[in-house]
């Protein structure tokens, strides 16, 4: 792993593969680990420069304050075009996950010019917050039990990785998977603010971004190809959320992966690798 200067920041990035055309991955809740190796590794396989990356305020990227950014979404979509034109001169792939989608669908709204694809997984046309009365909402009793458990000690490793193993049971991930993803995230926290970066990797603080304006009414103006993955079963974001996204992107492709929730399963690696790089 190392780090790339864009936008006046310092983003943690991993490469895979070494082909020319570029494709960059935008991390969900849980740093650029929300995209599995086995996924970056297929796409790499099948000639991609894969580069995933984690955004401000997780990882090894710049940090702050995770509890009070004082950056904008549009601030992240910006960051994510700056990355795309520092790897290459021409138009990159960005692939953004959960909130990662959120940032995806802003930076190639705002930045057209930065890329020539992209493809939205497990994600919503709507910032985090109060939900269009057309978009199916968080299922409640799902969150219920999510949200309703005690924090964690987030200096204390095994509880950590205990509590995320936890929460993709509830959510219908797969905990084993889950639980080797926040012992990585919590080995690579750096700094000496361990407790705030893991509860903003573990996706609890995002929703104190400012993600004004709204975006949902500029999608019919994108014209870069579009992929939109989603899982049939995920709780958080409604499969619903995603059959919008697709219909209010001109010419966007639906994949609807009928066993997964948020996360991407090992099962499905070579099935969303291949519809990503089928254009």
């Amino acid at each position: 792993m190392t780090t790339v200067e864009a936008n006046g920041v310092t983003l943690g990035v991993e490469h895979f593969g070494d082909a020319a055309a570029t494709l960059v991955l935008c991390a969900g809740g849980t740093t650029m680990l929300s995209w599995p190796d086995n996924v970056c590794e297929s796409l790499a396989r099948s000639g991609r420069h894969v580069v995933r990356y984690d955004l401000r305020d997780s990882g090894t990227s710049t940090t702050v304050d995770p509890q009070a950014p004082a950056y904008t979404l549009r601030d992240l979509a910006a960051d994510a075009a700056a990355l795309a034109r520092e790897l290459d001169d021409r138009p990159a792939h960005l692939a953004g996950i959960g909130v990662g989608g959120m940032v995806a669908q802003v930076a190639a709204l705002d930045h057209p010019e930065a890329f020539e694809a992209l493809t939205l997984f497990g994600t919503r046309p709507v910032a985090p917050g109060p939900v269009d009365d057309d978009l199916p909402d968080h299922d409640a009793p799902t969150m219920g039990r999510l949200f309703s458990r005690a924090m964690p000690d987030w200096s204390d490793r095994e509880a950590v990785t205990e509590f995320a193993a936890e929460g993709a049971a509830i959510l219908g991930n797969d905990p084993v998977a889950a639980r080797a993803a926040a012992a990585r995230i919590w080995d690579r926290t750096p700094g000496t603010t361990p407790a705030v970066q893991m509860a903003n990797q573990l996706g609890i603080v995002f929703a104190a971004l400012d993600c004004t304006p709204r975006w949902r009414e500029r999608l019919a103006e994108l014209a870069t190809p579009t992929l939109v993955v989603h899982g049939r079963r995920d709780p958080f974001f409604p499969v619903g959320n995603g059959e919008a996204l697709a219909r209010e992107i001109p010419g966007a492709r639906l994949l609807v992966l009928e066993q997964a929730s948020t996360a991407i399963p090992e099962a499905a690696t070579d099935q969303v690798a291949a519809a990503m790089l089928d254009r």
